[in-house]
């Protein structure tokens, strides 16, 4: 029997635990060929329907009690050249974030041993860059290197990558590359204009190409309208395969960016959008990400029942607050939420 969103009903297995990891050949909800106005449709649904399918698709794949925990850290901080315009790391802004070297391996190191006795299984490393010198990436390499002989999972965001780069990642042991979207096609303009979206898509085809799994998503509470997040989903839906890992933002709001003034995102659209991920990207990991901080508990559950099934773990995001670990691991409890081995 072919399962679907709609034919999962209470009396199914999928109800009452986990089912089992389905073959890629016996996945009947995977599509590349989502549209915008389908997308669209989804996240105009009555609330209650939305997440019922959402819900019902995310037992399909995952078990629906268990989340992935990521740490992340920020290996090189401030002074990047491009204007993201919800980035207070970014050069073109005065948001009291001063410019840092790369960090020395061994601090990394002590942060991801940090991080895997705190329960993390991925530890990802950012660095504010356009794209890495050659030279930094050797370091970033020893870093993965070293990271993973610690038995985590591996994830860097470094910028645009060349596929020699890539290569030589993957040489060292990565295992996940982040790279966003941001936003919708059209959208973009507004928020980055020192890198196109095709930048972006050649970055993820050589990460693709190197062998290295892709972590991408976007972020929601830019101005954008319900036709741009439908666009960034459609774009992200599109790419085949999907994203192993999709993070979703909500902006945090950071005095001096260029959006530090945008209108307080609806927790119940940001739940939405969790749910149309999980819809048109049903095998990925789908990732509650930035802008945790300002959700209540409450939020935080709707999003874990729509999809959500990886967070970041640790009290500072890159440059932002996250929940403290306390936080995060009473509202687990409360939940009766597992970390995933």
């Amino acid at each position: 029997m072919s399962i679907t969103a709609d034919s999962i009903t209470l009396n199914s297995p999928a109800h009452h635990a986990a089912a089992p990891a389905l073959r890629p050949d016996l996945r009947p909800d995977l599509r590349h060929d989502w549209t915008r106005d389908e997308i669209a449709s989804l996240l105009a649904l009555p609330f209650a329907t939305l997440i019922f399918r959402a819900a019902s698709l995310h037992r399909t794949y995952f078990d629906p009690n268990e989340v992935q925990i990521s740490t992340l850290l920020s290996i090189k901080t401030g002074g990047c050249p491009e204007d993201c315009g919800y980035c207070p790391q970014s050069a073109h802004f005065d948001a009291g974030v001063p410019a840092n070297k790369l960090m020395d391996l061994e601090p990394v190191l002590h942060a991801a041993r940090a991080a895997r006795d705190a329960g993390a299984s991925r530890f990802c490393m950012g660095a504010a860059w356009r794209s890495p010198k050659d030279h930094d990436l050797d370091r970033v390499a020893a870093m993965v290197a070293g990271v993973k002989a610690l038995g985590m999972e591996t994830c860097v965001t470094l910028g645009m990558l060349r596929p020699d780069q890539a290569a030589r990642l993957k040489s060292a042991g990565l295992d996940y590359y982040n790279h966003n979207l941001d936003t919708s096609p059209e959208f973009y303009g507004e928020i980055i204009t020192t890198r196109t979206y095709q930048d972006r898509l050649d970055t993820l085809a050589a990460v693709r190409d190197a062998g290295i799994s892709v972590c991408c998503g976007g972020i929601i509470g830019m101005g954008e309208d319900l036709d741009d997040r439908a666009g960034l989903l459609a774009s992200l839906a599109s790419l085949n395969p999907h994203p192993e890992s999709v993070p979703i933002n909500a902006l945090v709001r950071v005095t001096g960016t260029k959006l530090d003034h945008a209108a307080p995102l609806d927790p119940l659209d940001f739940v939405r959008m969790i749910a149309a991920a999980r819809i048109t990207m049903p095998a990925s990991m789908v990732r509650l990400s930035a802008g945790r901080e300002a959700l209540s508990d409450e939020a935080q559950a709707l999003c874990f029942l729509a999809g959500a099934n990886s967070i970041f773990y640790g009290d500072t995001l890159l440059t932002t607050a996250n929940p403290a670990i306390a936080r995060d691991n009473a509202l687990f409890d409360k939940l009766g939420i597992a970390k995933q081995a």
